[in-house]
């Protein structure tokens, strides 16, 4: 049986109505259930699914995460955009925010990374369609600052991305 996506992710939060103001505000999640503040499960704006992501809460003593310090661990979630213009503006909500922390070209995928309000990191990316995709983009696997405005002058602002790769290609 071999896995097809990722369906939900689950995150431990100190204040579940500060993370859900921060999913919903920066990055358009939308509440489809709440539970007394204990809890809360958000849907991406485009997803069909019932929950992309819940929010379980710890409370204020709950410490920093040690992963990827001097624990093992998950290092971030990542969330696809279907167009650069879509990456620009969810640059522009992160920036205001204070959350992004990083923008990285890495060949095939075009990167932001940033912090939630408990500090958990997360990526938003758009990826470069199949058919655009090129043997020296292919064989990229490190990491390169992002230029943004120069990603969207070559494949333009509207185009969507990761046809072919994790979105089917129409007929």
């Amino acid at each position: 049986m071999p896995i097809q996506r990722l369906n939900h992710a689950v995150l431990h939060v100190r204040d579940v109505s500060k993370a859900v103001a921060f999913y919903t505000d920066v990055l358009g999640f939308r509440v489809t259930a709440e539970m007394s503040g204990r809890a809360a499960f958000l849907q991406a704006a485009g997803s069909t699914n019932d929950h992309d992501l819940g929010l379980f809460a710890m409370g204020p003593q709950a410490a920093e995460s040690p992963a990827g310090r001097t624990a093992v661990g998950l290092y971030h979630l990542a969330w696809e955009v279907d167009t650069l213009g879509e990456l620009r503006n969810t640059r522009a909500k992160l920036v205001e925010h204070g959350a992004l922390v990083g923008e990285s070209d890495h060949g095939t995928t075009k990167a932001l990374y940033a912090r939630d309000v408990d500090g958990i990191e997360f990526e938003v990316c758009w990826l470069v369609p199949a058919d655009q995709l090129t043997d020296e983009l292919r064989a990229f696997t490190g990491s390169k600052p992002l230029d943004l405005d120069a990603e969207i002058a070559g494949y333009g602002a509207d185009r969507r991305g990761g046809v072919g790769v994790s979105v089917p290609a129409s007929s």
